[in-house]
């Protein structure tokens, strides 16, 4: 049901339930009509002719015992008055059975009105019957004679049987009229159905293309409101709801412009005295050694705490950066394993019982040596400060569509792909779909660590410059993964 409704519209199917309505309507009302009619054409013909025979019955003079040839022009006679239609007339006596027809019987008189009409002499009786798909009425009445008051039967009985073949003519007349007219019918009650569903459907239609156009980012979009039915009233609510949701975005949009504005001055601003804070510390580091101990442990603190400020303020310049949209690729072609392994020595992660590389020569790319440096720096230090050794950093180019076997071209649609694991305790399952949020921890006990929870944001940032991508995961064996795709649209791979 749901998919024959998908594939048939909401105008056809305002139209096919309004002409459904006009049908049941009209089907109704011609039923209803049908059998009164046929009940009243029906009963006319019946009550004229009970009437009539009864009536004749009872002026007619019959001697006993019965003579059947006299008996029998009588029954013609009585044939020939018949209303509203000729009869057919049946006498019955004892054992003897005469007609005005050429048969002395009928088969449409029944048991059952022979039984009535000796239980009732005094009115006989009349039934309906069908014989053959033909209707016909039967009468019977009972001859009597009077004593006075004291009616006794004589044992007579009359029957007239009349074919009711023209008053079912009628009702069948009736009945091809009436479904003759419900054709044109259903035809005039289709335009007023379109002029219905066009009325309903060109608001709701006017409401689609305001969802849209809101959801294209056109917060301003208002429906023209008309009359003052549902549909109306539904368009007003809808603006009245557009026109809280643009305040409530723009207020959002001011916010967070206003706390970029923040974020981005702050640092700014604190960039200078942190220079100059960050030459006192390394003096004073220098000189740790000759102060007392106490003196010497707070020294060091500071110069700690201070160069965490100062990475905290890059971090919090570089997000503004990106969030300004003024973060630039400057690239050039670089041999990317001599790129990863510049990066892994400028920081002195050299020793082989902690990182572990499989970086193939040969593979070189477009790049912005800055940002890919930051990139695998931070996903580097992150496996080193909160996974265990040995951290796994693994390079390889996967080819595209277009990459022939052996020959070394990268290949429309080719990527390159950086991967970096440790040996850790991997990630928690909750904390997955939120390892790249700004200022998010996943260990949410740590009120105070090395980091700021800003460098996977600042990586995943630095990975969609290049138009690439990043997941973390945890692998089959425990520990993190965090696995960077980077396409290639000009790089080639060297032998």
């Amino acid at each position: 049901m749901t998919r024959w409704r998908a594939r048939i519209g909401l105008r056809t199917r305002l139209v096919l339930a309004f002409l459904l309505v006009a049908a049941v309507s009209a089907g109704t009302t011609a039923t209803l009509t049908y059998r009164k009619a046929r009940t009243a054409i029906l009963e006319q013909a019946q009550d004229t002719a009970v009437s009539s025979f009864r009536d004749r019955v009872s002026d007619m003079g019959t001697p006993l015992p019965v003579e059947p040839k006299s008996l029998q022009e009588q029954l013609r006679q009585l044939a020939r008055q018949g209303k509203p239609h000729p009869w057919v007339v049946f006498a019955e006596y004892g054992s003897v059975r005469v007609s005005s027809g050429t048969s002395p019987v009928s088969t449409v008189i029944t048991p059952q009105l022979r039984r009535a009409a000796l239980a009732s002499p005094r009115s006989g009786s009349f039934q309906r019957v069908e014989k053959h798909g033909d209707p016909w009425l039967t009468v019977a009445v009972p001859t009597v004679f009077r004593t006075g008051k004291t009616v006794r039967p004589t044992g007579l009985v009359l029957y007239a049987v009349m074919p009711l073949t023209d008053e079912e003519a009628n009702v069948r007349a009736m009945v091809t009229a009436a479904r003759d007219g419900a054709l044109p019918g259903l035809a005039v009650a289709l335009v007023p159905a379109l002029l219905a569903a066009r009325s309903v459907l060109r608001p709701v239609r006017d409401l689609r293309k305001a969802s849209q156009s809101m959801g294209r980012g056109r917060l301003d979009t208002r429906i023209q409101v008309k009359g003052s039915d549902e549909l109306a009233d539904l368009a007003r609510t809808f603006n009245e709801s557009a026109v809280a949701l643009e305040r409530s975005v723009g207020e959002l949009q001011d916010a967070e412009a206003r706390a970029r504005r923040f974020a981005s001055d702050v640092s700014h601003e604190l960039r200078t005295p942190l220079a100059g804070m960050l030459a006192v510390t390394e003096v004073l580091d220098e000189d740790a050694a000759r102060l007392a101990p106490d003196t010497a442990a707070a020294v060091r603190l500071i110069s700690a705490e201070t160069g965490k400020l100062a990475v905290l303020v890059e971090d919090l310049m570089e997000i503004s950066r990106f969030d300004a949209g003024a973060a630039e690729l400057n690239t050039d072609e670089v041999d990317v394993a001599q790129t990863i392994r510049k990066t892994l020595s400028s920081r002195h992660w050299t020793d082989p019982d902690e990182i572990v590389t499989d970086l193939p020569d040969g593979i070189r790319a477009r790049l912005d040596p800055r940002r890919f440096d930051v990139v695998v720096a931070n996903l580097v230090g992150n496996a080193l400060r909160h996974g265990a050794a040995p951290v796994v950093v693994r390079l390889r180019l996967e080819p595209g569509t277009g990459a022939e076997s052996g020959t070394g071209s990268g290949g429309e649609g080719a990527r390159l792909v950086t991967e970096v694991a440790d040996s850790g305790p991997g990630i928690r399952p909750e904390a997955l779909p939120h390892i790249f949020d700004r200022f998010y921890k996943a260990d949410s006990a740590r009120t105070r660590s090395e980091g700021s929870g800003l460098g996977l944001a600042i990586t995943q940032e630095n990975v969609w410059l290049h138009g690439g991508t990043i997941r973390a995961a945890n692998g089959p064996q425990g520990g993190a993964v965090f696995t960077v795709e980077i396409p290639l649209t000009g790089g080639e791979v060297t032998a």
